[in-house]
């Protein structure tokens, strides 16, 4: 496999906006994704995160800002001539060729002085990156040979086989069962950590993001909300909106007077020092519960088994709020018993009007 692992390109977007007929979907974009870096981009159905993947691609204009690979701006050129491999949705492979024609296809010159001119060249290309992602014995099958996972690592192959620095993959295993999922996602970001390139992740799948980047990106209508790692966007969301992307959470009315606030659960400690009104936050897993005696923050409401954990779901008293927290093990709530919550860490406050959870 010597030569194919090759420098990462280094993307920056600066002041990036684009839409659709006169409507502004993305809008003051800045962000640098670092040479070997892979960044995810998380949002919301609608939240634009196709978009900007089609500007860095080329596949659809920009109406401001720049787009710079390794210091050099694309904006201006078409996609074909951006050394930018992408990794469609399905793959997106042709049927009637060959895994090794399919890989290869990306080679043929589109120019006079474009790297691959000779079919030797090409040849060799093709058998050094399908050997990285584990199908150099599957050069000579149709697509359809392959399973889904296959045709995903086929689908690489191909982005990187140019010589790319930069892969963009646009929710590259949605179209998986859930059983093949998780295994594809680990074995794509094995090989994009060997070959060296940078790549950036489309998804709505939090999962997905929180698992396979170095940094996340999370896209709230059209404007980057945070870019953290996948840690701290998860334990310190910058707002409400972001905590609910990036996982499930526990949300409660709270009057912060320093360092710890005021819940209906009891007085907790904030994680920073803050003041007024507003809301805490927590992870379920950072929340134990306990069956009580006459006392306590709530009633039980119901007890669901879901496998390695069980859903305890409760209700505050004279609140109306409700919210379920995961517990190791069974048999330590049951319906109509009164409890109490625990945080195990410190809360998260953000001000403003209180947000029910």
């Amino acid at each position: 496999m010597t030569g194919s692992r090759r420098p990462g390109g280094v993307l920056e977007l600066s002041g990036v906006a684009g839409g659709y007929g006169g409507a502004t979907v993305v809008r003051d974009l800045d962000l640098i994704v670092g040479s070997g870096e892979a960044l995810a981009v998380l949002g919301a159905s609608g939240s634009g995160k196709t978009t900007v993947l089609r500007m860095i691609a080329g596949l659809h204009p920009i109406s401001a800002g720049r787009v710079l690979v390794d210091g050099r701006r694309v904006d201006h050129l078409p996609a074909q001539h951006r050394g930018i491999g992408l990794v469609p949705q399905q793959g997106a492979l042709f049927p009637h060729l060959s895994v090794a024609r399919n890989v290869g296809f990306g080679l043929v010159p589109v120019d006079p002085v474009a790297r691959w001119r000779s079919r030797a060249e090409r040849a060799g290309r093709v058998r050094e990156v399908l050997d990285l992602v584990g199908l150099a014995d599957r050069a000579d099958a149709r697509p359809s040979q392959l399973s889904g996972g296959q045709q995903q690592r086929v689908a690489l192959a191909r982005a990187l086989a140019p010589g790319s620095g930069l892969i963009l993959l646009d929710e590259p295993f949605s179209a998986l069962d859930a059983a093949l999922r998780g295994r594809v996602r680990a074995e794509v970001s094995a090989l994009l950590a060997e070959s060296g390139a940078t790549s950036v992740l489309v998804t709505h799948d939090r999962a997905e993001a929180l698992a396979t980047a170095d940094r996340v990106a999370v896209l709230i209508d059209g404007r980057l909300a945070q870019v953290d790692t996948p840690e701290r966007l998860y334990h310190h969301p910058v707002s409400r909106e972001v905590a609910q992307l990036a996982g499930e959470v526990v949300l409660l009315p709270a009057t912060a007077g320093g360092e710890v606030a005021q819940t209906i659960i009891g007085t907790v400690p904030l994680d920073s020092p803050a003041n007024g009104d507003g809301t805490v936050l927590w992870r379920p897993e950072s929340l134990s519960v306990r069956r009580v005696g006459s006392e306590g923050h709530g009633v039980c409401t119901g007890v669901e088994f879901v496998g390695a954990s069980t859903l305890v779901r409760m209700r505050f008293d004279g609140t109306g709020q409700s919210f379920a927290v995961p517990v190791s093990g069974g048999g330590i709530v049951e319906v109509g018993d009164r409890v109490e919550v625990t945080p195990s860490r410190p809360a998260v406050f953000h001000a403003g009007p209180p947000t029910p959870g």
